[in-house]
């Protein structure tokens, strides 16, 4: 994987501060958009670690598709057996599971083809795609980790 450039930390560091108010409003049961909560045990600690998550309806079933590098809850999720999921007040117990990286592509540029043009810039500034295009994220599947969620 490349390294993150500064404008991938500038903008991973904006993100992160959205963050802590999405989590903040979920936790008090506010839910909006596909954003959820993600919950899984940390690989080393065995702690809970919640992350705010997008949950796509994409073809075939709900996805979550990684969009940093080295983002440690897909290694958290690839450790896990189970993890949880939290929408307002609702929570429930999920498998993540791993779709393979021939799989991802259709995934991939559906994701680009269906979302506001800012998902795909994101995999752009985050070093994981070359071009904001379904073409390229899809060429990208290798570096993007893609989760189907199932009912547990």
């Amino acid at each position: 994987m490349a390294e993150e450039t500064s404008k991938a930390r500038s903008y991973r560091r904006t993100v992160n501060r959205i963050n802590k108010v999405i989590t903040g409003l979920q936790r008090l049961g506010i839910a909006f958009g596909p954003m959820q909560l993600l919950t899984v045990p940390g690989r080393r600690s065995g702690k809970p670690r919640t992350f705010p998550i997008a949950v796509l309806p994409l073809t075939g079933g709900r996805y979550i598709v990684q969009a940093f590098q080295n983002a440690a809850w897909v290694a958290n999720a690839r450790a896990a057996d189970t993890a949880t999921l939290t929408r307002g007040r609702r929570t429930s117990t999920v498998r993540l599971v791993e779709v393979p990286v021939e799989e991802r592509r259709p995934l991939l540029r559906e994701v680009v083809e269906t979302q506001p043009s800012s998902a795909a810039e994101r995999y752009v500034t985050n070093g994981l795609a070359d071009a904001p295009t379904p073409e390229a994220v899809a060429a990208a599947a290798d570096r993007i980790a893609v989760f189907r969620v199932e009912a547990v």
